[in-house]
């Protein structure tokens, strides 16, 4: 691995100048190495960070790669990742016009790291040099303790999709708490709304009251407000102070749970396992926006290299070449997901849609087809509309948002479904559906949604830790369950419930069952395992 020549490096600098004139924003910094396919194949397990902290697992994935190497012999063309400067890794054997697409494709990426709200966490980190510090850490305490270093690690990465990624997000934005902001916190979301139910009108008149307050008797604004307030409202200070009593305490994931009260991490001998916890915690947390915005991430870099680089004069001849190896990476499949091609496609028609005003209330009154497809306000503001998409939003709220029944007419998308043929005895694949509604169920099935574990803190009492599923319909995997909460029993050192739901089996019938395509409805119950002294049992609730 080897930083790119001269020449190369120059052929960098010329998309940057023509990606920022075109709107994109990015740090002048950056930092290109060409790679073997050797290279990329070490380099992926470990998400493409060179520094990394060295872990089984690790060496287990190469091996796996190199088989699936041999067998399906392949040239991956780049690799970005989000650090300070940001990092691009290029095949060796790509040609310089096949550079020129792929450094408008990493540009894009990295626009979208350093502008999404999704990654604001990461804006101020050098993941890098923080992993070369936790790969020294971890490798000075494997020489003192061993084996035990790779048992934390694989216990704390065995549950490390569960970390409170939205909340850390939240603290990037906070402002420090203090007397004023709690007061007005509790008079807003909790006295008004849940003891006073207040209607929405008068709710709206107190927050335009404060404001004016605010802005008339600027820093004794706040005093002045509730002055009036205690006047109206004689009980509110009582019942203030009471809440602050009562608070809830701070909202913990279940790794930050474990490092906090774990008995066992908190004796002396024992507290080097926090580091390797925290480690594991804050390198989930980093590449968290990164599994929620594939399919944005992807189609912003996908709209990005093919606008500029048919623009670019020094691609001339390689048109063809080019139109071949877009299409292999943005075509469209008739069944499955290509983030590449859905994404491409979703900020195509969304910057059309908004130079044609179609985002808009007036739009959305309209009921005839007809007026629908020739609706045109001609607005213009079709490109600063996707910025502001690409500044505000992850995978979920971009589906929900835009894929409409207008986008699946456009583009014919469908949902598959699957049937017994009797007479062949072979599966066929059919179209199910061609309504939007079901096609982006289908979409949020595919995307990445870690179920959410609570802590029953009253429950936890007596050296127990009561773990609570949230339950969305979606079952935990059962076959990783008794692992995972061995690998949590040993963190905790004491016994551990999991409180979860799981499907009633059906009762025993006649014959075969169900007719092919018939669906049975599906009863849920709520089951806890307990993990004690190693050993897994299961008992209805």
């Amino acid at each position: 691995m080897q930083l790119i020549d001269q020449h190369t490096k120059n052929i960098m600098e010329g998309c940057k100048e023509r990606a920022r004139a075109a709107g994109l924003r990015f740090a002048d910094e950056t930092l290109e190495y060409i790679v073997t396919n050797r290279d990329m194949l070490e380099l992926s397990p470990k998400l493409m960070v060179p520094t990394l902290y060295d872990y089984w697992v690790h060496d287990v994935e190469v091996l796996k790669e190199k088989g699936r190497y041999e067998l399906y012999p392949h040239n991956p063309y780049e690799t970005v990742i989000n650090t300070r400067p940001a990092i691009s890794f290029y095949n060796e054997n790509n040609p310089d016009w096949l550079n020129v697409m792929i450094f408008y494709h990493v540009l894009a990426h990295i626009d979208f790291f350093q502008n999404n709200q999704f990654f604001r966490h990461t804006w101020e980190y050098d993941l890098a040099g923080q992993a070369l510090a936790d790969k020294r850490l971890i490798s000075r305490l494997r020489s003192g303790k061993g084996r035990w270093v790779d048992y934390v690690i694989e216990f704390a990465r065995g549950v490390d999709n569960l970390v409170g990624y939205f909340d850390e997000l939240a603290a990037v934005d906070r402002l420090p708490e203090t007397h004023q902001s709690r007061r007005r916190d509790y008079y807003f979301d909790v006295f008004l709304q849940r003891v006073k139910r207040t209607r929405t009108a008068d709710f709206i008149r107190e927050i335009e009251r404060y404001n004016a307050s605010m802005s008339s008797f600027g820093e004794l604004g706040d005093e002045n407000f509730f002055a009036d307030v205690v006047r109206k409202y004689p009980e509110f200070e009582a019942m203030y102070l009471k809440f602050l009593e009562e608070r809830e305490p701070q909202r913990l994931d279940l790794l930050q749970f474990i490092m906090e009260y774990s008995p066992v991490l908190n004796r002396d001998e024992n507290k080097w396992m926090k580091s390797i916890i925290d480690i594991v915690r804050k390198t989930s947390i980093y590449f968290q926006p990164q599994i929620r915005t594939k399919i944005m991430n992807e189609g912003w870099a996908s709209y990005w290299h093919e606008k500029l680089f048919l623009g670019d004069e020094r691609i001339r001849g390689h048109e063809v070449d080019f139109a071949r190896i877009h299409a292999g990476v943005t075509s469209l499949p008739r069944v499955g997901l290509n983030p590449y091609a859905l994404g491409m496609r979703l900020f195509s028609q969304i910057e059309e849609g908004a130079d044609r005003g179609r985002y808009t209330y007036e739009f959305s009154k309209l009921r005839d087809a007809t007026a629908r497809e020739n609706y045109d306000a001609a607005t213009g503001k079709g490109r600063e509309f996707i910025f502001h998409v690409r500044e505000h939003f992850a995978d979920f709220l971009f589906l929900t948002t835009f894929v409409d029944q207008d986008f699946v007419d456009h583009y014919k998308l469908f949902v598959v479904g699957k049937r017994l043929n009797k007479e062949r005895m072979v599966w066929e694949y059919y179209v199910k559906s061609r309504n939007a509604g079901e096609y982006r169920e289908m979409l949020f099935g595919l995307l990445y949604h870690p179920p959410r574990i609570l802590i029953d803190r009253e429950k936890s009492a007596g050296g127990a830790l009561y773990l609570v599923h949230r339950f969305e319909e979606k079952p935990l995997v059962e076959e990783f369950i008794a692992n995972t909460m061995l690998g949590i029993e040993f963190l905790w050192g004491g016994t551990v419930h999991l409180e979860t739901s799981e499907v009633v089996p059906p009762p025993l019938r006649e014959g075969y069952g169900p007719a092919v395509g018939e669906e049975e409805a599906v009863t849920w119950r709520r089951v806890v395992y307990t993990m004690e002294n190693h050993k897994l049992m299961k008992a209805n609730l």
